[in-house]
Parts: structure tokens; C-alpha cells; sequence
């Protein structure tokens, strides 16, 4: 009996030692399917819905509302008249200034379905496994990024994030950052009123919302990607070591 039992274990533990030598060598394919699933769901639920498949898409809508505050003015839209739409365009549907039930506004068939989730998590989570494609040939040419440089890629959506929320307090649509008057100062009013103002997609709102997820996601992937990689080769060499001592 223990023989057998030593032979089950000795089995079990090859087996274990084959799945992980497969993700170490495959671990950023890994990852980007599993990845690719989490960024996938948010622009399922706009389909379903067209679909009609209303009780598949609520509850993707249901599940990215723990992680994301879904404002509508802030998302992007498929199958409608525009990708994206302005507050005063999405209060035309939905009158209120509530953000609770702002934020549960998915659209209809004239404007369209709503992604699920905000337009700078789209930028986030999409550009890491986009830049971790562009890295990964060029990773023993590339210097990781250090503690520092990782903080500085993340500031500038900080700051947007917390000007966000402190413009939020005044209410939505009313606060420093939907009029952004000290930009139209500083740049003489050189562009039109929505980009001042709108929140839709090209106005400066919109554009730093995705510029600054793009940032992170550079961040995410320069910063622990090197590490990531280092520890998987560590992983496979030691896996070809244990192999050659049986």
C-alpha cells in the first residue's frame, strides 16, 4: 500500500511539475487569455443586449459595478448613434444628477448599449496586455522600470482621478472639472466648447481619462512584467535541474 501511495504521489507531483514547466515557458499567453476573459465580459454586455439576452448582459453589469462606477457619460457605447455621449445628452434619457442612478443608465436603442465599465478602465486594462505584446521581444534589451518611475506613470491619473472626484463634490456637471475654465485660460479657448466641456469622447475630459490609463497600463507592464518574467525563468530552470536529478 505505501508503494502504491509513494507512486500516486511521485505521479501527482510530475504532473504538477509539467503544468507549471508549460505555464512558465507560455506565461504571458497565460495571462493574456485570462486577462483577455476579465477585459472581454464589459464590451459582452452592450452585444447581449442588443441580442436581447438582457438577463446575461445585467449581470455582467452587475458584477463591473463593484469595480467601476459606470457613468455613462464617461463610457463608450456600441450599436447606437456615437461611441460616446456628453452628460447633457444622457440626462435627455436619464434627468438626474444622482450618481447612483446615473451610473445604472445602460442605454437604449437610440443611443446604444453601454461597455461596462468607464472609458479609463477600458484605456487600463487594455494597454497592458497590448504593451505586454511589445515588450516581451524586446525584454532583455529593456532596463525594468524602477519603484520611482513606476509611481510617476501612475501620478497623472491620481491626479485626474482625484480632480474628478473633487469636481464630483459640487455635483455632476457642475464642478471645475466639467466647465475646465482655467484650461480655456491657458489655452486662450483655442479649441472648441466640447472640449472644454464635454465629456464625450475627444473632449480634454475624455482624452485624459484614456490618456492616463494608458500611462498605468505602461507602468504595470515596464514596472512587473521584467519581474514576472525573471521569476518564471527562475521557475523553468529549476523545474530542468529537478528533471536531470531523477
Amino acid at each position: 500500500m505505501a508503494t502504491i501511495n509513494n507512486t500516486l504521489k511521485e505521479e501527482n507531483n510530475n504532473l504538477a511539475d509539467r503544468i507549471t514547466s508549460v505555464v512558465a515557458k507560455n506565461w504571458l499567453l497565460v495571462f493574456s487569455l485570462s486577462i483577455g476573459t476579465y477585459i472581454g465580459l464589459p464590451f459582452l454586455a452592450p452585444v447581449f443586449k442588443s441580442l436581447g439576452w438582457n438577463g446575461m448582459a445585467d449581470s455582467i453589469y452587475f458584477l463591473y459595478s463593484f469595480v467601476c462606477h459606470q457613468y455613462p457619460q464617461r463610457s463608450f457605447f456600441l450599436f447606437g448613434q456615437s461611441s460616446s455621449y456628453s452628460l447633457d445628452t444622457i440626462q435627455l434619457w436619464q434627468d438626474t444628477s444622482n450618481p447612483l442612478t446615473l451610473g445604472k443608465f445602460i442605454g437604449n436603442s437610440q443611443l446604444g448599449w453601454k461597455v461596462a465599465w468607464s472609458d479609463r478602465m477600458v484605456a487600463m486594462y487594455s494597454s497592458i496586455p497590448a504593451l505586454s505584446w511589445l515588450w516581451y521581444p524586446l525584454r532583455d534589451k529593456i532596463e525594468p522600470l524602477p519603484l520611482w518611475g513606476f509611481f510617476l506613470f501612475l501620478l497623472p491619473m491620481g491626479v485626474d482621478g482625484i480632480t474628478h472626484i473633487l469636481s464630483d463634490l459640487a455635483g455632476l456637471g457642475n464642478g471645475f472639472r466639467s466647465s475646465n475654465i482655467w484650461l480655456k485660460v491657458l489655452t486662450g479657448s483655442a479649441y472648441s466648447a466640447e472640449f472644454y466641456s464635454g465629456t464625450q469622447l475627444g473632449s480634454f475630459n475624455s482624452s485624459m481619462r484614456i490618456l492616463t490609463g494608458v500611462l498605468f497600463g505602461i507602468g504595470v507592464v515596464w514596472f512587473f512584467f521584467p519581474q514576472l518574467d525573471l521569476l518564471f525563468r527562475k521557475t523553468e530552470k529549476y523545474l530542468v535541474i529537478k528533471q536531470d536529478q531523477i
